[in-house]
């Protein structure tokens, strides 16, 4: 229990001292909006339990790892009359992780070993940026590796013969195209799913409890989606491409050439909202076709009607 007095009044330095945050702090969070003004009383500011109740909320949430902009906006959904601890959970649940992995650290010793035992600054620093790994603070030879699983492709992947720069070039091509299916994949549950928690009034406590258990079920089911996608397509791709390459009974496919279409950007942009940025090409082709198909049912008709005319000029 607190030892402070019910409707205790406190000043500047009071409150730090109460609450372990600096009289520096304490008005830069005024400043900011995250703690209101004090009562002026006088010649003095004075604050009150619920400035120190304030504080020390954020103070939990910075310890949870929150940003001072993500805080501002929870706790104006406190103030709103939200729950704080609904929004909390359900915070926690999409900020929570989505893998089973735990990262590792590594040193640098054991990272040049695992890619044939000579060092590439390089290929380390393009490694940094892409994210697979991340410097640890105060220490120059060690690294955290946040997927275990991307390193140990990347591994088998130079085993096999794949120069460290073509693995980084195909991640960054990979992510482009992940990054897509995940947005569409949020654009698809929060049209479906998640809209009636999103509306103009604010959720529930049950509300935010009921959003929160619905992200635990669909979290996996976008990576579950992918995987049986993938498998599916490399069968078929692998099955394939050996067929061409070793059956003398199927010889290579004769694909018809393609050349390249400026198209406005305004259109491309209308198209990708209507199909998708991976349908475009196909959307185009189909539109041009059906065009194509529907001049050539006109013109035969024309001809029809034109042939069967008969001329009444005496």
């Amino acid at each position: 229990m607190s030892d402070e007095p019910v409707g205790a009044v406190y000043r500047i330095e009071d409150l730090a001292h109460h609450s372990g945050a600096t009289v520096r702090t304490i008005r830069a969070y005024q400043d900011r909006g995250l703690l209101p003004r004090p009562e002026r009383r006088g010649r003095a500011n004075v604050y009150a339990d619920a400035h120190l109740a304030r504080l020390r909320q954020i103070a939990d949430l910075l310890d949870r790892g929150y940003t001072l902009a993500s805080i501002k906006e929870l706790l104006e959904a406190w103030d709103t009359g939200r729950g704080l601890g609904g929004i909390l959970g359900l915070v926690a649940e999409v900020d929570g992780p989505w893998t089973d992995e735990r990262a590792v650290r590594i040193s640098r010793a054991e990272l040049d070993e695992r890619f044939g035992g000579r060092p590439d600054d390089a290929a380390v620093a393009d490694a940094v940026e892409l994210g697979v790994l991340e410097r640890v603070p105060g220490s120059a030879d060690s690294f955290l590796v946040p997927s275990p699983q991307e390193l140990s492709v990347a591994v088998e992947l130079y085993a096999a013969g794949v120069p460290l720069s073509a693995i980084s070039g195909h991640l960054r091509e990979l992510r482009v195209k992940v990054e897509h299916i995940a947005a569409r994949f949020l654009e698809f549950t929060t049209e479906h799913v998640f809209a009636r928690y999103l509306g103009e009034h604010p959720p529930t406590d049950a509300g935010t409890a009921e959003a929160a258990s619905l992200v635990r079920r669909l979290r996996p089911l976008a990576q579950q989606t992918v995987d049986a996608e993938l498998a599916r397509a490399m069968r078929l791709f692998a099955t394939r491409r050996l067929r061409e390459h070793f059956d003398p009974e199927h010889p290579l496919e004769q694909r018809e050439e393609t050349r390249p279409v400026e198209l406005p950007a305004a259109t491309t942009r209308a198209v990708e909202r209507l199909v998708g940025t991976e349908q475009v090409a196909a959307f185009v082709t189909a539109a041009a076709e059906r065009e194509l198909r529907a001049r050539t049912l006109d013109q035969l008709a024309a001809n029809h009607v034109a042939s069967g005319m008969v001329d009444e000029t005496p």
